[in-house]
């Protein structure tokens, strides 16, 4: 089952992995994004590619 994980320290809560998954999986945080619904990811890695600071990773 693919997760997708954040690095807090680079990430910087632009929204680019809100808007991109198709699965809803992200939702802006307080300080940097959240991921909400890991259950829902399908490992599309589409913010993975996105994400302009390289802050998330998604393993299997």
């Amino acid at each position: 089952m693919p997760k997708p994980i954040i690095d807090n320290s680079k990430c910087t809560n632009c929204g680019t992995c809100v808007g991109i998954c198709p699965m809803k999986v992200f939702e802006k945080g307080e300080k940097a994004a959240v991921v909400k619904k890991p259950e829902a990811c399908v490992g599309c890695r589409a913010c993975e590619a996105q994400c302009p600071e390289d802050a998330i990773k998604v393993v299997d």
